[in-house]
């Protein structure tokens, strides 16, 4: 295995697979703050013509952190079908990408390899990718998920109504909830993030939910985005939900941050089939983002593209219904500017597909980032143009509680308008049936919670 080459006279040479997958990644901070990152454009370049050259089996030998040492990586490489990796594993980096890029290769035919693939093969091809390779190739792959509704189908933009208030009033949940439903927002889920982590506050927000929904015969699912483990105590208390929720890392030693282990997933995925609200059979949502074992020192060496794709590895082993990158939250020391972040979410959405599971993105950032709403909302075209199954939806974007910008309960209606998309099927439905739109566009009643309150 070769793992050097020559440019402009000068040889570079990469002491390891892991190496050379870091230092061909597109600049990132928190490649640079691990002190991974390449020193040089040159050296980048390097690294990836490097990478071009090795196979899916040079990737396949070399995971960045040790089948013995790590749960993550044992359940990808366990859930790997071999006879599709063995048509594979002769196939460059470069080859891998080229046919990815074909025309004459299809999202189903993608799907069928991506059985075949483990992480750090999905994220060596992103790292020789464009912005637009990776819009036009993910933009091929449509993957679907059910819970109560489908996400994830051709021509359909979801949105996740995220109703937040600085201290769970239930009030204050309500009006937020009320005003994005007459949007268009909330046929991805309704999806609260608690400020209080206890049983019985995230009990009376299902409850509460759970009613409204019913009162209204609203077609979504709906979810509190608790610890796993407080939202497991609450369901078997009796708490209406549809769905599970748990942030993810890519390696073992980072869920333990999160408090968390594979056992731990399963378990909750098994008790809300038996206990949930929701039709199924894909009852779980997780929420990743570059950076983040990097923050809890739990990346092993290795770089930030490489351990989110490891993510998507581990929530393909319990079928999800949502996943999502909160792309820009975990702040400038990890993704510096616009630039940087605009890159991540079109690399996390191309490696959520490839990897095989129903891809959605928080475009999103921080109030200390180098980015504005401008940044977020060219984002938010290019990851509609490349199918991306739902966004946020927060009311003006500006989230009071978690304290950061993203896509607003208007973003959807236009993004919809302009790339021709439509929300979930029942969901829109509803939406005429209650007067909100009409032939496809806002009523006098759009915006008007009021309608929800006689």
């Amino acid at each position: 295995m070769r793992l050097k080459t020559s440019l402009f006279g000068q040889v570079y040479e990469f002491g390891s697979v892991k190496e050379v997958l870091a230092k061909a990644n597109e600049e990132k901070s928190g490649d640079k703050l691990a002190g991974i990152a390449a020193e040089t454009v040159t050296e980048r370049i390097a690294a990836k013509e490097v990478l071009s050259n090795l196979t899916l089996e040079d990737i396949f030998n070399n995971p960045v952190v040790p089948y013995e040492e790590d749960e993550v990586t044992r359940i990808i490489y366990d859930d790997l079908n071999m006879t599709i990796y063995g048509e594979i594993k002769d196939m460059t980096v470069g080859e891998f990408r080229e046919w990815l890029l074909d025309d004459h290769v299809d999202g189903d035919m993608i799907k069928r390899i991506s059985r075949g693939l483990t992480s750090e093969m999905v994220a060596a091809v992103t790292k020789l990718m464009t912005n637009l390779d990776l819009v036009y190739a993910a933009s091929k792959i449509r993957i679907t998920a059910h819970c109560n509704t489908t996400i994830g189908e051709e021509g359909v933009l979801g949105i996740r109504l995220q109703p937040n208030h600085t201290t769970d009033n239930l009030d204050g949940i309500m009006v937020s909830l009320m005003e994005g439903l007459t949007y268009g927002v909330g046929d991805a889920v309704i999806g609260l993030n608690p400020v209080n982590d206890t049983v019985e506050s995230v009990g009376n927000v299902l409850k509460m939910f759970d009613e409204f929904k019913r009162k209204w015969e609203i077609p979504t699912q709906q979810c509190v985005l608790a610890h796993v483990t407080t939202q497991m105590e609450a369901i078997k208390k009796g708490a209406p939900s549809d769905l599970i929720f748990q942030s993810i890392a890519g390696s073992q030693k980072g869920n333990e941050a999160f408090g968390i282990t594979a056992d731990m997933l399963q378990e909750a995925r098994d008790l809300v089939l038996r206990q949930g609200t929701s039709t199924g059979p894909n009852v779980m949502y997780f929420e990743t983002g570059q950076g983040s074992e990097l923050s809890s020192d739990a990346h092993h060496g290795a770089d930030q593209v490489t351990m989110e794709a490891r993510c998507y590895g581990l929530a393909k082993r319990y079928q999800p219904f949502l996943v999502n990158t909160v792309v820009g939250f975990i702040g400038p020391e990890y993704l510096y500017d616009s630039k940087q972040v605009i890159r991540a979410g079109l690399e996390d959405h191309f490696m959520g597909k490839l990897t095989g599971i129903p891809m959605g993105v928080d475009a999103c950032y921080t109030n200390h980032m180098k980015a504005d709403q401008n940044d977020i909302e060219n984002l938010a075209v290019l990851l509609s143009a490349a199918g991306c199954n739902y966004f946020m939806g927060i009311p003006a974007g500006d989230d009071i509680m978690l304290n950061y910008q993203c896509t607003g309960y208007h973003e959807a209606q236009t993004l919809r308008s302009v790339l021709k998309l439509k929300p979930v099927k029942e969901f829109g439905e509803w939406m005429e049936k209650m007067g909100f739109v009409k032939d496809g566009k806002f009523t006098e009643k759009a915006g008007d919670a009021s309608v929800f309150m006689k």
